[in-house]
Order: C-alpha cells, then structure tokens, then sequence
C-alpha cells in the first residue's frame, strides 16, 4: 500500500513538473499600449522559442520588426503595423515562425531593393495568415522559403505603373509552398513563382493587377486550383517551365491590347483542364508549347479562344465546349503540328447522319477573316461586314489559304458534358 501511494506521489510530481516546463517553454508575452509591454520588438526580445506574442489592437510604429526566433506573432482585434513609407516591416528570420491577424501597412518602396510588408529570409515552415497588407511595395516575398504556408491574406496596392509597386505574393528559389485562399489586387503581378517547385496555388482571387494575375518564371511542377483571375492585364502568364497543372480555374474580363486568359511561352509536358475562360482577349495564347493538353474546358464570349503559334507542336486539344468566341482558333502558319479531337463548336454548321453525337464532316475553326486580321490587325474594322462573310463562305467552298490539316476530325454536335 505504501508503496502504491509514492507512485501516485510521484507520477504527481512528474505530470506538475511537465506542465510547468510547457509553460516555461511556450508561453504568452501580452504587448499593448495599457501594457507593461508596449512595444512588439521588446516582446519578441525577451519571447523565448515556442512562445506566443501576443499584441493588442492599436497602431504600432516600429520600422523594422525582426523575428529571428520560432514564435507565434498574434494580433488581437487586427493591431496596425504602420511602416510609414520607410521601412520593410516584418522580417522572418527563424524557421517555425507563425505572423497571425495583423493589419500590416505602408511599407517603404525602392527601385534598388524588393522592400515588402512581410518578408521570409531563407527559412522553412513559417506560417503568414489571416492578415491584411494595404499599400506596401512588395506584399508577402518568400526568399529561399521551404514548406511554407500562406493563406487568407488580403493584399491591396494601389500601382498606378509597374515599374513603380511590386508584387503581391512573391516567390523566388522556393520550394514546396501552399499559397491558399488569398485576394490580391492592384500589384503588378497577384503571386509571382521564380524557380519555384512543387507548389500549390489554389482558390486565390487574383483582380485588377496591372500584369498578371498569376505568373510562372522556371518554375517547374506546380499546380494552381479553383483560382479566379479577373480584370488583370493578363490573367496567368507560364513561362520557361514545365510540368504545370492548371485545373479548374476561372479567367474572365482580362481585356487589353495584349491580354490573355492563360499566356504560355516555352512551356511543355503541362495540362489545362476544367478550366473557364469567359470575356477575354484572347483566353489562351500559345508559343513555344510542345506536349500540352487542354481538355474539358469552357471557352465563352471570348475574342479568340485559342491563338496558337506555328512554334507550337504536339499539343492536343479535346473536348473542350467553345461558345459565342469572336474567332474560335487563330494561328500565324500554315504548318499544323498539334491535334484537336472531339470539341464542341458552336459554329459548326455539319450533319450527323448516323445519329452518333459526332459531327460527319471535318469542323476548321480558323478561319480566312481571322487568318487577316492575325497578319493586318487594322482590317478587325471590317468585322461583321459583307466582305468578312462573302471571304469565310467562299473559303469554306474553295478552300485555300486557311490551314487544311488543322480540323476536328470528330467534332461533337451537342456541348461536352464537363
């Protein structure tokens, strides 16, 4: 008996002893102005690894705030970190790092120097959420960053030119990210990846950037899901990479003189599927792309569907529905080395005699008018005249100039059920 109760004694002992060092070693530091602690820079001075800091609603100018330790930085009631136009105003510096429910705001901008509201120095695992960056240069910049997780953040610039606001989510030798659930608007590009891998971008809103939504630079085997990209200069630009997934996303309302749904340049072995693309210049423009296949997609209301290069090759386009597009297909050759199969036109004009859902004549989306305006753009003045029909109709009768081997040779008759 006696010896039972010094075990339970002493497993007492041990359970009061464990929770003491817990608190000891993830505690929590309040900072507020009717604080002990006023400032954040002093609490996260004497914070101790695995500790909370956590800060009280009001406004907070500290310039540079450095968390060179693993830490929770938490804001109650969203606190203001105001950098005043001068400073970058959060910077990581510890691996195991977590910036939570902040309102982070003016950081400094510079031509020489990527200055962002919150920016991760060459560290893994740091977690930036829920928080709310207005006006900075550069709004989250992710520098040699590994496993990181970014998400339900609100980023709002105000760039009235390029050259002058940066980018809202930024990336550069990173791998393995999670960027999720964020809006951004008014950077010059939404999220930037730079020789960034295997990431997962997915149901962003991107709006009204002055660039890109989205824009890819050797960054290869990524993947960006259930995304918007809407009002931007261009929705989502992929360029010299390859293996991307680019799966059920929305672009629409990307208008302007060059702007496009999805821009892919020297791109390969990629997939665009169950996508839509509504109300854009072009919804995707192709150059330099080899073994890239789109599928399952919804092209409405666009000016062109699909603007494919004549350095494209080996791609394969397959039911996908195009709706009520100015021009379906354009291309600036006659070499055709790409496959289109099964597609749902709406202007196709053919018969189904066996009543198989596939249409019995060849469909060819480009057309002679579209093929003009590709090489004289000022002849888009004649759009829906006469002459623009009487040149389509005797190009269907005489064909010649369009490209005869590019045609869908089984196009549906009814829209692809996606």
């Amino acid at each position: 008996m006696l010896k039972t109760t010094q075990n339970i004694v002493l497993l007492l002992c041990l359970w009061l002893t464990a929770g003491l060092a817990t608190q000891l070693l993830a505690g929590t530091i309040r900072v507020g102005k009717m604080r002990a602690i006023k400032s954040i820079r002093t609490g996260i001075g004497i914070a101790k690894s695995g500790d909370t800091v956590l800060v009280d609603k009001g406004l907070y100018r500290e310039g540079n705030i450095i968390i060179d330790k693993p830490i929770h930085l938490t804001g109650m009631q969203r606190p203001v970190l105001d950098g005043q136009n001068k400073y970058e105003i959060i910077s990581i510096k510890s691996d195991h790092v977590t910036v939570d429910g902040f309102v982070v705001k003016a950081s400094g901008q510079s031509s020489m120097q990527d200055i962002a509201g919150i920016r991760i120095y060459n560290k893994r695992d740091v977690t930036i959420k829920n928080n709310i960056l207005e006006d900075n240069f550069f709004g989250i910049y992710l520098q040699q960053a590994h496993n990181c997780l970014i998400t339900g953040n609100k980023l709002r610039a105000h760039g009235k030119a390029e050259h002058l606001i940066g980018n809202g989510i930024h990336s550069w030798k990173s791998d393995s990210l999670t960027i999720k659930g964020n809006r951004i608007e008014g950077h010059r590009d939404g999220i930037y990846l730079e020789f960034t891998t295997n990431t997962q971008v997915r149901q962003n809103t991107s709006h009204g950037n002055l660039r890109y939504g989205l824009h890819f630079m050797f960054a290869h085997h990524n993947t960006y899901t259930h995304n918007t990209f809407s009002s931007n200069g261009a929705g989502v630009a992929v360029m010299y990479t390859h293996h991307v997934h680019m799966k059920n996303n929305i672009f629409k309302d990307n208008w302007g003189d060059s702007a496009y749904g999805i821009l892919l340049k020297e791109i390969s072995d990629s997939d665009i599927e169950n996508n839509r693309f509504e109300a854009n210049t072009s919804a995707i423009f192709m150059e330099g792309a080899s073994r890239v296949r789109i599928k399952n997609n919804i092209f409405n209301a666009n000016g062109w569907a699909l603007k494919i290069q004549a350095s494209c090759m080996e791609n394969q386009i397959e039911k996908n529905n195009f709706l009520g597009n100015t021009f379906d297909v354009a291309t600036n050759s006659s070499l055709v080395l790409n496959t289109f199969d099964s597609n749902y036109w709406d202007k196709y004009e053919g018969y189904d005699l066996d009543k198989n859902g596939i249409g019995d004549i060849p469909y060819r989306p480009v057309s002679l008018y579209s093929m003009i305006v590709e090489r004289f753009p000022p002849a888009m003045i004649l759009f829906r005249s006469f002459m623009v029909t009487l040149l389509d109709r005797t190009e269907k009768m005489i064909p010649g100039m369009t490209p005869e081997q590019l045609k869908d040779s089984t196009p549906a008759m009814k829209p692809v059920q996606l």
